[in-house]
């Protein structure tokens, strides 16, 4: 039968970014916000939902006197992703 979506990754903007940071594992807060078209303020929002349910960490820093934010997936958010994928094979009948 169908298995239930996770509702972190449902969402259209944490889907990108979890699916971006598989690929690369770590990215610039400025990555991010270019690849996904979305406004710093959207982004920041979703970006601490995905580290409150540990699929990411953040970590903030300074790089020639300028601050940075760096996120980087968990394993955590690794295996969330992989079941997520799973789930929606279900939906396609590829179980």
């Amino acid at each position: 039968m169908f298995k239930d979506l996770n509702p972190i990754l449902h969402s259209q903007l944490r889907l990108a970014v979890i699916s971006l940071l598989i690929s690369v594992k770590e990215a610039e807060f400025t990555f991010l916000k270019e690849k996904t078209n979305a406004t710093a303020g959207n982004l920041s929002v979703q970006i601490q939902k995905l580290k409150e349910a540990g699929y990411i960490d953040v970590i903030k820093q300074f790089k020639d006197n300028y601050p940075q934010t760096i996120c980087k997936i968990t394993p955590q958010g690794v295996n969330a992703f992989s079941e997520y994928v799973k789930s929606l094979q279900t939906y396609l009948g590829q179980k």
